[in-house]
């Protein structure tokens, strides 16, 4: 590049993100881009950038890590971001560059590896750096201690926030770390009533974010009602972080962390949705929360001044914020939050229901809420909060609603995506309809089932309360579960897939290698070709009967019980695979979700070669070789040696 050195697989760590290992691949790669205006760094896989303006850059390190550089760049807001993955080409590279473009000369650190627990304490702005032999063990942000206190005359404790966010996909954070100081400790020279320990503690309380000394929040909102995760919390919004401090949790929510904020009024009720979506998600519990929602009362008026320094407001935040607010809870909220954070805002479109509102009333699970169609994508609130992007779906399909006598009165509306999972969002008031479907034909997403509507007409087809009619999405499941042989297979597999599992299994055909062959594709069309004609056939007006007469209704064909004696499916080299790894995925990531463990046992099948896939290759092409001799004797009974009266007379 002409303005600037791009590098690939550049792992993030330290504040704002941290760099971790799943089913063995690194997760936290990106791409880092450092320019004349200072750094960029993007996630694979989408996420929201890291960028760090040249003025606010105030240090940058380098140091010798296991297998590579590591590229520390300190900020004056007190975050420290750790870059990994640079050659020694590029230490040099970059030295240079950096120089000339930013006026930073960066310092090399030597890291220690001694593993000793006595060393010095070296206190360098808001850093604080544990140094044995002159070499760095380790160090920690300031601004992340939340509490300092003496125990003692000789320890001194340090507690630190908890960033939910950084913390997300980690198994284990920092909370508590305690320091002992000797009384003959020469660099913090203390007296009889002062000893050494008192001074460094009151040296870390003077640095770090502790009570009076720390951040003040810019403004504060009292007793808001939060749905996800459930609670009352006092929302603070300070210059660098979201705080949500409720009676029995406390979040700490990096501003790098928000991807968008979402304002979403409720249809005819007196109350407005505010989303700030994450990632990474907060986590409490075992339960990420990718999406925070806050509920204000839509009419509540407030007057905020924010605490802020002039200079600071008038030069960083100059167009971005005002000193005082007056307006709408959730207006001047969002307001305040998008100056701070950047994040955009996304509103209603031009959506509008039959009550003039926002969004249609559903149910997703065995959940009630609200589905906002949106210009560019769908959102289903309160819980579970499920945005969905129109980029990722593969088609969308009105379905009769198949709860007896109240068809007439309601639709369901099905949303697959382009990974196979589906969304039914259903109880739909059929009046509805029309808005829904102009909105979505007009977004350009495929209808699956459009046909039927135009021919017959919507009216005709939810009008039908034939108690008989064939509901076509129970339709599409028999027939994925149907067929000559037997549907059995392994239960614990078999919930992955319907989850959203493994990207790599073709619902237990021969084939198992994760790229598709022609002959799987054409197998898959003609599956689709076969939901196409399903779903057709079931939103025709009237059927005729047997006999001709078309007020008759077909009896439905009573489905095939499956013969307990038939012989199991043959699996493929992945299912045996999975079978084998599944449970040390689940021990290296505890409380992993089944669908994410399908997805990793997939990643992980994708990324072994030919000759790693082998053994479990074999062990298919044995048992497809035993199913079928099994099969020919369950097909061909007569050819079967009875073995129990030789048993029996011996």
């Amino acid at each position: 590049m002409t303005d600037g050195h791009l590098f690939n697989n550049i792992l993030l760590g330290g504040r704002g993100g941290t760099s971790f290992v799943c089913d063995g691949t690194l997760q936290n790669s990106g791409q880092l881009r450092v320019h004349s205006g200072g750094i960029v760094w993007k996630k694979l896989g989408g996420g929201k950038a890291i960028e760090v303006d040249k003025v606010d850059i105030v240090g940058v390190t380098w140091m010798k890590v296991p297998r590579t550089y590591q590229l520390g760049i300190r900020i004056k807001d007190g975050l420290f971001y750790k870059f990994t993955g640079f050659r020694d080409q590029d230490v040099i590279t970059l030295t240079s560059f950096i120089q000339k473009t930013i006026g930073v000369t960066p310092e090399e650190k030597q890291l220690s590896v001694s593993g000793r627990n006595w060393g010095e304490i070296e206190l360098n702005e808001n850093m604080l750096t544990f140094l044995v032999g002159s070499k760095q063990a380790f160090e920690v942000s300031l601004t992340d201690v939340s509490q300092a206190q003496l125990q003692g005359k000789n320890d001194v404790i340090l507690e630190f926030h908890v960033d939910d966010t950084t913390g997300a996909n980690e198994k284990d954070s920092l909370v508590e770390i305690s320091f002992h100081v000797l009384n003959s400790n020469t660099q913090f020279v203390g007296n009889e009533t002062r000893p050494p320990a008192q001074v460094f503690c009151d040296r870390i309380m003077s640095m770090a974010d502790v009570g009076a000394s720390g951040e003040e929040a810019v403004v504060t909102f009292e007793g808001i009602a939060i749905l996800t995760p459930r609670g009352r919390y006092s929302v603070e919004i300070h210059l660098s972080f979201l705080r949500l401090q409720g009676q029995a949790n406390d979040f700490k929510i990096q501003y790098s962390s928000v991807l968008r904020l979402f304002l979403l009024p409720k249809s005819n009720q007196p109350h407005t949705f505010v989303v700030v979506s994450l990632d990474p998600p907060i986590r409490k519990g075992q339960t990420l929360y990718p999406h925070i929602v806050l509920q204000f009362e839509t009419d509540n008026v407030v007057e905020s001044t924010l605490s802020m320094n002039n200079d600071l407001l008038n030069t960083k935040y100059k167009d971005r914020l005002e000193a005082t607010y007056k307006g709408l809870i959730h207006e001047v909220f969002t307001m305040i939050l998008r100056g701070l954070s950047g994040s955009k805002i996304t509103r209603p479109g031009k959506f509008r229901s039959c009550q003039d509102g926002y969004a249609v009333k559903s149910s997703l699970k065995a959940e009630d809420g609200v589905l906002y169609p949106l210009e560019k994508g769908f959102f289903f609130l309160p819980k579970p909060p499920t945005l969905i992007l129109h980029e990722e779906i593969d088609y969308v399909e009105f379905e009769r609603h198949a709860a007896g006598g109240s068809n007439m009165h309601y639709f369901d509306l099905l949303i697959r995506l382009k990974s196979e999972q589906e969304h039914l969002f259903r109880n739909i008031q059929r009046n509805e309809y029309h808005n829904l479907f102009d909105f979505i034909s007009g977004k350009g997403l495929k209808i699956l089932n459009l046909e039927d509507f135009q021919t017959a007409g919507v009216a005709a087809v939810l009008q039908n309360d034939d108690d008989d009619a064939v509901d076509p999405h129970l339709e599409r499941i028999k027939n994925a579960a149907g067929g000559d042989e037997s549907d059995e297979e392994d239960e614990d597999f078999v919930a992955d897939k319907d989850d959203g599992g493994s990207p790599t299994d073709d619902s237990g055909e021969e084939e198992s290698d994760a790229s598709e062959s022609g002959h799987v594709k054409e197998k898959r069309a003609k599956k689709e070709t076969k939901k196409e004609a399903s779903a057709s056939k079931a939103f025709s007006a009237k059927r005729k009967s047997k006999d001709g007469n078309e007020d008759g209704s077909k009896k439905r064909k009573q489905k095939k019980k499956k013969d307990p004696n038939a012989p199991k499916r043959a699996m493929s080299g992945f299912m045996f695979f999975s079978q084998t790894e599944r449970e040390n995925v689940r021990k290296s990531n505890p409380g992993i979700a089944i669908p994410d463990v399908g997805r990793a046992l997939g990643e992980m099948w994708k990324k072994m070669t030919a000759e790693e896939k082998e053994p479990y290759e074999a062990r298919a092409r044995a048992d497809q070789k035993r199913y079928k001799e099994a099969m020919a004797n369950y097909k061909n009974p007569s050819k079967i040696i009875d073995l129990g009266n030789e048993s029996d007379s011996k």
